[in-house]
């Protein structure tokens, strides 16, 4: 079972929606069956890739809030993290175009660790204030996963994943996402927004019941076929 996930690196709804998600697959014991795409998706691509923002003066400035109820909002985000064990470290995130976090993501799926490079982005983000946006910064992330540093730096300043991540964005408009986590469960069934784990599990086994299961079971029927070596 494939599970397509779209997701944006600093979107903390992502990050809870994946620790939703990933508690509610190890559980299941289908889990070893199922199959994570991570998918870019930039809620703000107009951001400077060069100029850092402080998230609450970003906040402040693109929603038009007063300071105190921008805290506010921060706040009751940070707890929804809590519950779903992050400790969200506002303060120090820095708003920051993440076009190229997402080409290192690609490069990381390339060599199957997509799903650690996407952790690692999202605690660089919103646990250790790192800039996403920085090259250096990201070419010590790819060498932490395993990735060599020239194959990290020529993928980054070149536009060898230009056409993965536009992709990604375009297939999202074609499928009418305009906001993240979004999760396509087997090509069936979508699942919008950091969801509770209950929400995760029943869709997971929902779709693994009506298509997994279901094609498991039309394919004992061992009925006339033809293959490669003929009829």
């Amino acid at each position: 079972m494939k599970i397509e996930i779209w997701s944006d690196v600093m979107c903390p709804f992502c990050y809870i929606g994946k620790n939703n998600f990933e508690q509610a697959l190890e559980k299941l014991p289908f889990k070893n069956e199922v199959e994570v795409e991570w998918k870019s998706f930039q809620l703000d691509p107009t951001l400077d890739p060069l100029q850092p923002q402080n998230t609450i003066e970003y906040f402040k400035e693109k929603k038009g809030l007063p300071a105190d109820q921008t805290s506010q909002m921060i706040g009751q985000v940070a707890q929804m993290g809590k519950g779903a064990g992050i400790d969200f470290n506002f303060e120090k995130a820095l708003i920051i175009n993440t076009f190229s976090a997402h080409k290192l993501l690609h490069l990381a799926k390339k060599h199957g660790k997509a799903n650690e490079m996407e952790e690692a982005l999202f605690i660089a983000h919103f646990i250790d204030g790192k800039n996403v946006g920085d090259l250096e910064e990201l070419i010590s992330l790819a060498e932490k996963s395993g990735i060599d540093q020239e194959e990290a730096r020529q993928a980054l300043t070149s536009d060898q994943f230009d056409n993965e991540v536009n992709q990604d964005i375009q297939e999202a408009k074609n499928n009418g996402i305009s906001g993240v986590p979004f999760f396509i469960l087997n090509g069936k069934y979508a699942v919008s927004g950091a969801q509770p784990i209950e929400v995760f599990a029943d869709a997971l086994q929902q779709t693994y019941k009506e298509t997994v299961s279901a094609f498991k079971d039309l394919s004992k029927e061992g009925g006339a076929a033809c293959d490669i070596n003929g009829c």
